[in-house]
């Protein structure tokens, strides 16, 4: 399985079913060379000195021919220093990308028959990190800048008022179809630090491409994205006849799904401190609803994850030390209210 630059083939660069899955991954070795040809699709690349000669050590390590350097197919990636068999971890990719709506951590925990669920928590987290490429394409065309709200406690305020998380959202308006059904395009969604702040200005201009129709609400803070390059268009919300999911569909529609998503898969229990992980997994799911193959999404999440730094588990928690970095095998004796409720 070599992996050229062309688009990805079902039953040849991905399995397209679970009993595939089974046959292409038997055990550790078919999910080292799996990831080797992820990792280095063009041959193996020291990441020392650049040599592109190497031969397998006893131990499944690369040996550069040049430097004498040993390389593990999984240092620098999300899986760096793993002593979880890789057969697991893929396991737990396929369950992740073949639900629709992706697992939580106590799926994956019930399914995977992991030692806690603190475990299943921060594989989660760590895929979830690796789902976003910093190098993805900005949005172009029609894009719709919004802000919604999630979490927090329904207290009969509104909007800015109340004490949930302000999101911010950008998505792609590809206009209607013949049945004047709504299409949309890709998505961006970020947590933003405090409501109808210059950030979403900010959001906007680094999520669209220049020459994209930036479409907003009338908030005067929008104005200065029509002098940047960007063709601004704006409705005001209070001279407007028409409500907010029809002036703006994109992200109205965008935040219906989302607050479905997180009440379905995750029953609200989501902290604020780990939101933005949330919504790069929906982010993912999103810009990949139409694939009919669930095995791309696995290729594409691996493929991701073995392009993706290590991060240790205090990068990705609040409140561990930063100083005192654990490992995923560390968890297994962690007591079950580490991370707090989640």
């Amino acid at each position: 399985m070599n992996f050229e630059d062309r688009a990805p083939v079902g039953g040849v660069d991905y399995p397209r079913t679970f009993q595939e899955f089974r046959q292409w991954f038997p055990d550790d070795a078919a999910c080292a060379a799996y990831l080797a040809n992820l990792r280095w699709p063009e041959g193996f690349q020291c990441p020392v000195c650049g040599g592109d000669r190497a031969w397998q050590t006893s131990t499944r390590h690369w040996k550069c021919v040049a430097c004498g350097r040993k390389t593990s197919v999984t240092a620098g990636t999300i899986f760096h220093r793993t002593r979880t068999p890789l057969s697991t971890w893929f396991a737990a990719i396929w369950l992740v990308t073949s639900q629709k709506n992706g697992a939580s951590a106590q799926n994956l925990h019930d399914m995977l028959g992991l030692g806690s669920y603190e475990t299943a928590w921060a594989w989660l987290l760590k895929l979830r990190r690796a789902m976003v490429r910093p190098e993805r394409e900005l949005l172009a065309g029609v894009v719709e800048v919004d802000e919604s709200f999630v979490g927090g406690r329904a207290t009969g305020r509104r909007g800015a008022s109340t004490d949930k998380v302000p999101v911010m959202i950008a998505v792609e308006n590809v206009g209607t179809q013949f049945n004047r059904k709504l299409r949309l395009g890709r998505v961006r969604l970020g947590v933003a630090d405090s409501p109808g702040s210059t950030q979403l200005v900010d959001f906007a201009r680094t999520t669209a491409e220049p020459g994209s129709v930036i479409r907003t609400d009338g908030a005067r803070m929008f104005r200065v994205l029509g002098t940047e390059g960007f063709s601004h268009e704006y409705i005001s919300g209070y001279s407007s006849p028409e409500p907010g999911h029809v002036t703006l569909p994109g992200p109205h529609r965008v935040a219906s799904l989302l607050k479905r998503w997180n009440a379905g898969t995750h029953h609200y229990r989501v902290e604020r401190e780990h939101l933005q992980y949330y919504l790069d997994e929906f982010t993912f799911r999103f810009n990949r609803r139409r694939s009919a193959a669930r095995g791309m999404l696995f290729y594409r999440l691996l493929q991701q994850s073995v392009n993706t730094d290590p991060h240790p588990l205090y990068e990705l928690t609040i409140r561990r030390p930063a100083h005192s970095p654990i490992d995923d095998n560390e968890l297994e004796s962690m007591p079950s209210n580490t991370f707090g409720e989640f």
